[in-house]
């Protein structure tokens, strides 16, 4: 990995449930060659990906977000989808969005349309400018495995853990890069063979120390949903990625700093706590 990568990755979204005001819901943009592969479409996204257009990322234009991965159907990594489908067809998007997701997502995506029906047939029959195409969706439901290959990268999806949701973490190796994002989840055993010999590992997580001051019920299913600081550190000590970015990070009471503090006293390797619209791999300019 070096300074002429093909390949970067965009935080568009690296907030939580807890609505917090300057972080997007949790989406990430993996940037090949000029074009865009998201992962996870959080509150937010289309404002993000929009603003990073803006700023001269082509590949993130609305009209050019096509293809769409899923982690699991919970509401903080899904309420995007709705704005994915719709807003890039109103920017003049022609094909129809791909949607790779668990069990439920075709489900999800036809109730959502049956929603905006009526929003629908006056922009297809009004006098709006538009096509018929371009809300339309194709939904993949995937089991685990290699689920996506094109000219630019495979996507290999394999369990995560989070409750007993279908929920999967994303392995995706481009020319130049190998990354993972792991979505919602608490530590398993396949992390150790999946994780190893990544570039950039982007990983959810809660602090160990903010965790002593949750009353035991929440205790109890952070503890069985969640990854914590010392369990990401002892996973980041044996599998080493390159760079470990954090998002979905629940700190309750500590600052974001502190994250990286409870994951050195453990792991000595490199360490971001990521925010919205930082660019990925870290040797790469920012805006």
């Amino acid at each position: 990995m070096g300074t002429c990568s093909h390949t970067k990755l965009i935080l568009l979204g690296t907030g939580t449930p807890n609505a917090e005001p300057d972080r997007a819901g949790p989406s990430v943009a993996l940037i090949v060659k000029d074009q865009s592969y998201l992962f996870d479409c959080g509150a937010g996204v289309m404002q993000r990906a929009n603003a990073a257009y803006q700023k001269g990322i082509h590949a993130l234009e609305p009209r050019n977000l096509k293809t769409l991965f899923l982690t699991h159907l919970h509401a903080d990594h899904t309420l995007g989808l709705a704005d994915l489908i719709l807003t890039p067809w109103i920017l003049e998007r022609e094909e129809p969005l791909q949607v790779f997701g668990p069990q439920g997502t075709q489900q999800m995506t036809e109730h959502l349309l049956q929603a905006y029906q009526e929003d629908i047939r006056e922009r297809i029959e009004g006098l709006q400018p538009g096509n018929s195409s371009g809300y339309q969706v194709q939904v993949v439901q995937i089991q685990s495995g290699i689920i996506f290959q094109d000219e630019n990268i495979i996507v290999e999806a394999f369990p995560a853990r989070h409750g007993k949701l279908h929920a999967f973490s994303y392995r995706v190796e481009s020319e130049d890069l190998n990354v993972v994002i792991s979505g919602d989840t608490a530590p398993h055993d396949l992390m150790i063979e999946k994780y190893a010999d990544c570039d950039i590992l982007i990983h959810e997580v809660y602090s160990s120390a903010g965790y002593q001051h949750l009353p035991v019920d929440w205790q109890i299913y952070h503890a069985t949903m969640h990854t914590s600081t010392k369990e990401l550190a002892d996973v980041a000590d044996q599998t080493k990625p390159t760079q470990l970015v954090l998002y979905h990070q629940l700190t309750w009471r500590q600052s974001f700093e502190s994250l990286i503090s409870e994951i050195r006293q453990i792991y000595s390797g490199e360490v971001h706590s990521g925010k919205d619209l930082e660019i990925y791999p870290k040797d790469l300019a920012f805006f």
